[in-house]
């Protein structure tokens, strides 16, 4: 397998690719519903609310708070987890624009 050459495409493509592959596991994208739904921090219930075992959790977990989705807080000896409101934001709205381009009105394009 080869490199993917990433520095041949836009910085917005990179980003976009990003952001699908951190939300392409079921797994994060049910860790990101669940903090949602309390819109706080959440601690320790995401093993028990998620389902998976803790080593498992922890490292979805690091890949949503590597891409700025989500952000940590220590609080005692456990880290408390929200989401990052302002990247959230930034890849909606990336999302929005890749995904609200318009197709060809022509119905003989291929």
């Amino acid at each position: 397998m080869g490199l993917t050459k990433t520095e041949i495409f836009t910085v917005t493509q990179n980003q976009i690719a990003a952001f699908a592959k951190v939300i392409g596991h079921p797994a994060r994208v049910a860790i990101l519903e669940y903090l949602f739904k309390l819109d706080r921090c959440v601690c320790g219930d995401l093993v028990t609310e998620i389902g998976l075992a803790q080593p498992t959790i922890s490292q979805h977990l690091k890949e949503l708070k590597h891409l700025g989705l989500i952000k940590g807080t220590i609080e005692g000896t456990s880290v408390c987890y929200c989401i990052d409101k302002k990247k959230w934001g930034v890849m909606k709205q990336m999302l929005t624009q890749f995904l609200d381009q318009n197709l060809s009105k022509n119905e003989n394009c291929c």
